[in-house]
């Protein structure tokens, strides 16, 4: 009879944590078998493999908080972040891929909020992995359904005259929240700015810190 470990330590001073080996999916080995057949075939190496997957690991929320952090002080690039939030994004260094970005701003009538419906889209390129939660079954439907009452979950209580908007993000179209800018940093450095900025706001779940926060 297996024994129930949980709040036990192990012997090496750890939680026990569960096994989660399973048998791999059909879309894993898929994975794999085109992985070694591109290697193979000399398409591409696992070196270079290895490299773009730490590239895509090091991406995190401060790529997004320094777009926004720009935008809250840069008039020009805020108006060319929202004509066009891709092409405004390439321009600092970023690279976000084919996909079609959109940026949503946030102001004291209207606020964005963003989810994925079908799956996990998100803009990984600025905000890195997307937190569990944002993956699950929970928010994906029920923030299109009671927006209101997801956000008062994560502690986030709009006025009743706060337009709520969700947006829900697909394959090639995804959306980045442009929090508003917290009262008294006038004359701050886009770098100090970007301090105030979480991923949380950027999607739309919360709101910017607020300067004693730092």
């Amino acid at each position: 009879m297996p024994h129930d470990h949980h709040d036990h330590l192990s012997p090496s001073g750890h939680p026990y944590r569960a096994d989660d080996d399973h048998p791999l999916t059909y879309w894993q080995q898929m994975e794999i078998a085109v992985r070694e057949l591109l290697v193979e075939k000399g398409v591409t190496t696992a070196e270079e493999i290895s490299a773009q997957i730490d590239t895509m690991d090091a991406r995190s929320p401060a790529n997004g908080a320094a777009v926004v952090a720009r935008a809250w002080t840069d008039p020009d690039f805020r108006r060319a972040l929202r004509d066009d939030a891709s092409a405004a994004s390439r321009a600092m260094g970023f690279d976000i891929g084919p996909m079609k970005l959109i940026a949503l701003e946030n102001t004291e009538t209207e606020h964005n909020v963003i989810v994925c419906t079908l799956c996990s889209c998100y803009p990984r390129n600025l905000l890195g992995l997307p937190p569990d939660w944002y993956k699950s079954r929970a928010y994906r439907s029920r923030t299109v359904k009671e927006p209101r009452k997801v956000l008062a979950e994560f502690g986030l209580n709009l006025p009743a005259t706060t337009t709520v908007r969700v947006h829900d993000s697909t394959a090639d179209m995804r959306y980045i929240v442009i929090p508003a800018r917290p009262e008294g940093t006038d004359g701050w450095s886009p770098e100090d700015l970007a301090k105030l900025v979480t991923r949380d706001s950027m999607i739309g779940t919360g709101k910017a810190k607020s300067p004693d926060a730092v």
